[in-house]
């Protein structure tokens, strides 16, 4: 699977940040609430609109971005 394909960027939506699947769940938040010690089960059990693959797909995003290789379908 290719879990860069659930974050977006759409101007109308969070200011145009990355954000999972068109919601506005920017990727920055889901990593904030993974670095202040939440787990993946405890964020889908808080957030049942979010689905393991969105979190990973959070992480895989923010590991692309600090190693300068932003796809080129993501940097659009």
């Amino acid at each position: 699977m290719n879990y860069l394909e659930r974050i977006t960027l759409d101007t109308q939506i969070c200011h145009g940040k990355p954000c999972i699947r068109g919601m506005r769940w920017p990727v920055e938040v889901v990593l904030d609430l993974l670095g202040s010690g939440m787990t993946i089960p405890e964020i889908i059990e808080d957030h049942p609109e979010l689905e393991r693959e969105d979190i990973i797909a959070c992480l895989n995003y923010a590991k692309i971005t600090l190693s300068g290789q932003i796809p080129p379908a993501i940097a659009a």
